[in-house]
């Protein structure tokens, strides 16, 4: 019996339904470690990984950046501040504009939430995945990382 091998199509698309489904449990799964204050909802992440790369920022260039209105980034700006993980200023070019920033306890917590939903990651490959299926998966990896990672992609 000849097993079919899939099109690149159908490895297409069973890649982006391991992608989605993977993102979607990683962002549910650590809420077992919440910590109030400390885990945050996805949303308040986000924003934070956003700053960490594009420091500082206006909430309209955060919210063009997460495709959501101005109105629903300032709340999640405004609950980020209240836990003090970001502070806004005027911006000294431009009047009217109010500037977003990270600040060392943002750094922090995101740090934290990095590491439990990495820690919950490695915990569920270590518990579902024997060793020699760990060495298909870092093979598997390997391949993604070359045609994904390596600005040949397009």
């Amino acid at each position: 019996m000849t097993v079919k091998r899939p099109t690149p199509e159908e490895l297409a698309e069973q890649l982006r339904e391991i992608t989605v489904a993977l993102h979607r449990r990683a962002r549910a799964e650590p809420a077992d470690e919440v910590v109030p204050g400390e885990t945050l909802p996805y949303s308040q992440l986000s924003v934070l990984k956003r700053l960490e790369a594009d420091d500082p920022a206006t909430t309209a260039d955060l919210a063009r950046a997460e495709a959501m209105t101005p109105q629903s980034m300032g709340e999640i700006v405004a609950a980020l501040e209240t836990f003090g993980y970001v502070t806004r200023r005027d911006d000294s070019s431009h009047g009217r504009r109010r500037l977003i920033s990270m600040t060392a306890a943002g750094r922090r917590v995101l740090a934290v939430n990095r590491a439990v939903r990495l820690r919950w990651a490695a915990n569920v490959i270590a518990k579902q995945l024997d060793a020699d299926e760990q060495r298909t998966l870092a093979d598997a990896l390997s391949l993604l990382r070359r045609v994904f990672m390596s600005g040949q992609a397009s």
